[in-house]
């Protein structure tokens, strides 16, 4: 048929899934666009999907859009859903509303990539457009961090803290095998949400090439863990406990994106995360130089920033604040309660890193992101306090609801060598391998029966090793 005019961009869309059971009729590709889609390349891996996307912004985002048609319309809905669920509002309210915050705070160059991506859907027959796709993009800062400072002036209940999530840490001189950095970074999240299993390898006509994980449809990464052709990895664990926003600042999907596209050492990543900072996705991130081997943590709270460096130690990221001030005036968290996940996450932490120092290398990385060991109750178990969390199997979380189905779904690591070839390991489902059985799950535990049809099983996969440049 007309629309697949070529035998090579019929077997790509076979391969990326393109024509969603839900969308719209599909439309023919045009020349030009041909030849965009072209310029791409996706392909499934160990529960992974590679993307490259390359050149110009509206080109690159066409690309996107099109190739991972079929996922980014599935993480729509699954966003839609989820929000008018917990929000008890209309998908529409928060277009309109968070339209509204955006408008004129995000690069040109990125909303030019946001529309791009728009119409690389349509072109694939799915109903959104340039507007949808930038509230979709701010959606963590927005639902979590804009929506319950004004949730009350609209006479809702007292607002949510944004959840925690994620466990990392960055070595490097001593503390390491050979002296160069090792980096390592595991996801925390619902599991309705657990759709990060994207590798963007992103090659814009200006700036960095960028090795990324990502979430489908996003242009920042979301889940935060990346590496650059400037020699910089990154990674990023939220602050747990923390409220405020300011609507007039810039997005931190925007500066997220920018710096790591555009920097070319800490100081200039650092740099651009801070100017605007909106407070929205307060995170505490762990940045490297594989040029120098100096790492380092910046810590964004709204009214406050902590910056510490070295080329000789170690940080660690599990929700938890170092900085003093964000901590006792931005959170609520108490940093000795050991029945919570980050406390007892950052206690397990320096334990592993004490112990191993000068044998830290990505062999060991792999094993820490995989570690049980819960430091509350001294014991090895599947649970919310370990790195490798679980907090389907626990009840003990004074945080959490019972077997909630949230935890780690998957696990990173990076070395100054892999970093300077563009590459590194992943692995997608549970950092150790466990498996999540999503109609099990719901046939035991009733009371999550509104995640029928969002909540999804993820099987055991192995390690892989992602590089810039795949075909």
């Amino acid at each position: 048929m007309a629309f697949f005019r070529h035998a090579g961009l019929f077997f790509i869309l076979l391969a990326a899934g393109v024509i969603a059971a839900s969308a719209a009729p599909v439309p023919q590709l045009t020349r030009e666009q041909e030849q965009w889609v072209a310029q791409g390349n996706r392909h499934d891996r160990d529960g992974w999907i590679y993307l490259r996307i390359a050149g110009e912004p509206r080109v690159r985002g066409f690309q996107y859009g099109y190739l991972l048609a079929r996922e980014i319309d599935s993480s729509l809905h699954e966003v839609r859903r989820q929000w008018e669920y917990e929000s008890g509002m209309s998908w529409e309210w928060l277009l309109a509303e968070g339209g509204r915050i955006l408008d004129g705070k995000v690069d040109q160059e990125l909303l030019a990539e946001i529309a791009g991506i728009a119409e690389g859907l349509r072109a694939a027959g799915v109903r959104t457009d340039k507007a949808e796709m930038l509230v979709y993009n701010a959606n963590i800062e927005l639902t979590g961090y804009w929506w319950p400072e004004v949730k009350d002036s609209i006479g809702a209940r007292s607002p949510d803290k944004p959840k925690m999530g994620c466990s990392s840490f960055i070595a490097t001189g001593s503390w390491t095998k050979d002296g160069g950095i090792v980096l390592g970074h595991n996801t925390m999240s619902g599991y309705v949400e657990a759709d990060c299993n994207i590798i963007l390898d992103i090659v814009p006509a200006k700036g960095h090439r960028i090795l990324m994980q990502g979430v489908p449809g996003w242009i920042h990464s979301g889940t935060d863990f990346f590496i650059t052709d400037a020699g910089l990895v990154g990674s990023e664990t939220t602050i747990g406990g923390f409220s405020g926003f300011e609507p007039s600042g810039v997005p931190e999907f925007a500066r997220m994106r920018l710096a790591t596209q555009y920097a070319s050492s800490i100081d200039e990543w650092c740099a651009i995360m801070t100017k605007g900072n909106n407070g929205g996705y307060a995170n505490g991130w762990l940045i490297g130089d594989v040029k120098t081997n100096e790492i380092a943590r910046l810590e964004l709270g709204l009214r406050n920033v902590g910056f510490e460096r070295t080329k000789d130690g170690f940080y660690v990221g599990s929700n938890l604040v170092e900085n003093r001030q964000i901590l006792r005036l931005e959170t609520d968290i108490r940093e000795t309660d050991i029945r919570v996940s980050d406390v007892a996450r950052r206690v397990r932490w320096k334990q592993l890193m004490r112990e191993n120092r000068g044998k830290i290398d990505v062999a060991l990385g792999k094993a820490f992101e995989s570690d049980h060991y819960d430091t509350y109750l001294q014991q090895e178990r599947l649970g919310s306090r370990s790195l490798c969390a679980h907090w389907e199997y626990d009840t003990t979380d004074p945080t959490s609801a019972p077997f909630d189905p949230s935890g780690t779904v998957d696990a990173k690591v990076v070395d100054t060598r892999m970093a300077r070839e563009m590459k590194f390991a992943a692995r997608w489902g549970s950092a150790c391998g466990t498996p999540f059985d999503a109609r099990q799950f719901l046939a035991l535990h009733p009371q999550f029966d509104w995640m029928d049809g969002l909540l999804r099983s993820r099987g055991e996969h192995p390690w892989t090793v992602f590089t810039a440049g795949e075909k």
